[in-house]
């Protein structure tokens, strides 16, 4: 029972993931490491799949090895909260905008204090070479 628990979770973060590739403000990477702890946990398979993935298998690795998020992964995230916190103060009133504000101080200050990657961990894309 178990095991499907965490599969089922894994699927779920797997696909709130793919959601976050295309809406700017819902974060993929930390739904795909969700996904990789939960697939670890429940199908090998799917786990090897997900930390060998050409995308997010570095960011995955990174935060496993040394619990690290990439500079650009950081400055994305205070984007993002910078925008969220812009929506709740022009859409919601007080004190209740209050809490979206409070929420992005501590998690975004959380995050700024995570290591960086080592660069070869986290490989940069290259163009496809033409033969």
């Amino acid at each position: 029972m178990k095991r499907q628990l965490y599969l089922a979770a894994g699927l779920i973060s797997l696909a709130l993931g793919g959601i976050g590739v295309l809406l700017p403000l819902l974060p993929t990477v930390p739904f795909m490491i969700l996904a990789a702890f939960c697939f670890a946990n429940s199908s090998p398979r799917l786990e090897s799949w997900l930390v060998e993935h050409r995308v997010f298998g570095g960011h995955i690795r990174n935060w496993r090895e040394r619990r690290a998020i990439s500079r650009r992964g950081k400055w994305a995230s205070t984007i993002a909260f910078a925008v969220s916190c812009g929506v709740a103060l022009a859409f919601v009133a007080l004190p209740w905008n209050l809490i979206p504000i409070a929420a992005a101080l501590i998690t975004g200050s959380w995050i700024w204090t995570r290591n960086e990657p080592d660069p070869e961990i986290l490989p940069v894309r290259s163009p496809p070479q033409k033969e």
